[in-house]
């Protein structure tokens, strides 16, 4: 147990031992006080020889009425002090616990910065690659295009991350992929109204590319990818005349898990927490329990770009927005994780 809670369940345990023992006083106050009355009683029976008992009695009476009252000073005074004490371990808890959490968040985000800024740096070097530029070509040829396939496939071999690159001409029809024998239905592909291809041919340059939302790509046997764009340029210079687009298709699924389930998590915290990854709409793109993948959306009461909070279960929430890498400014995403509290 961290120390914060640790002092949490202490003031618990004192709270119950405080609360236990005033109960005992008030029992052997009142029966002190029976016991004083009795005593009164049996004096008055006795006349005047039972005067001198009956001072007793009296200060025995008086004796147990002040205990009663110091009993209920302690009382109010311990209650007050412990419930305080209680809010002041509560608050270092949750300032403890879901500063670790919103660190971890980040940590997951940065992760995911690192790796798809390497995606950006990958599609823009192989745009210009001779091969990919003479298979879209005035020049093209079946012989440009197999040697652009071969070519594909020889960095796939090399780029393990990726399920499969496509060569788009300029009009959205893809003419060559880096695995035609594991998906064929690539080539051939009309990919006109998908994102990644208008935005490619959008780029004013090289330099730039383009990046659609965590989707499933059917011609790739349905499989979530994150596809990064950018337009292949006549002789493959930075400001040549964009004739095509190259699309990446980075295999988003198994790369994004190994992040989530990495999270540096006690056991016991594992069985309670979920570690996810959201996109800036709110999507969760990766979870840890795997649930709800590009279906279930999570609001973030957000305020700042890192942070945490308790949601209305009670549970801890730790957030981070995505800081981007070097030139790569990020998606607007975020690495969430949310604990629930021990029971």
């Amino acid at each position: 147990m961290a120390e914060p809670e640790r002092i949490v369940d202490l003031l618990r345990v004192v709270s119950g031992i405080a609360t236990d023992k005033i109960r005992t006083i008030k029992q052997v106050t009142a029966a002190t006080r029976i016991l004083a009355l009795n005593a009164l009683v049996e004096s008055n029976r006795a006349g005047e020889a039972g005067r001198g008992f009956a001072v007793v009695a009296n200060e025995v009476k008086s004796i147990s009425g002040r205990i009663s009252q110091i009993t209920h000073e302690l009382e109010s005074e311990l209650s007050v002090n412990i419930q305080e004490a209680s809010k002041l371990g509560e608050a270092m808890v949750m300032q403890v616990r879901g500063g670790r959490l919103a660190d971890l968040s980040l940590n997951m985000i940065e992760i995911i910065d690192r790796n798809l800024y390497e995606r950006s740096c990958d599609v823009r070097w192989w745009a210009t690659d001779s091969a990919v530029v003479d298979c879209l070509g005035g020049s093209r040829t079946d012989g440009t295009v197999r040697h652009a396939c071969k070519r594909l496939g020889v960095i796939l071999d090399s780029y393990t991350v990726y399920l499969d690159l496509w060569v788009a001409d300029a009009n959205g029809t893809v003419v060559a992929s880096g695995r035609p024998d594991r998906y064929p239905r690539a080539i051939g592909t009309d990919v006109r109204g998908q994102s990644w291809f208008r935005d490619a041919m959008a780029t004013r340059d090289g330099a730039e590319f383009a990046v659609a939302d965590i989707s499933v790509n059917e011609a790739l046997d349905g499989a979530m990818v994150a596809t990064y764009s950018t337009a292949i340029r006549e002789g493959g210079e930075v400001n040549g005349h964009a004739i095509g687009a190259l699309g990446i298709f980075f295999d988003w699924e198994p790369q994004a898990q190994c992040v989530v389930d990495g999270v540096r998590l006690s056991d016991d915290e594992r069985k309670r927490t979920r570690a996810m990854l959201v996109d800036s709409r709110g999507r969760i793109i990766a979870s840890s329990d795997k649930r709800g993948v590009l279906r279930e959306t999570v609001r973030l009461d957000t305020s700042g770009t890192m942070g945490n909070y308790l949601d209305d279960n009670g549970a801890i929430v730790g957030y981070a927005l995505t800081p981007g890498y070097e030139t790569y400014r990020g998606l607007g995403w975020y690495g969430v994780i949310i604990q629930e509290a021990m029971t």
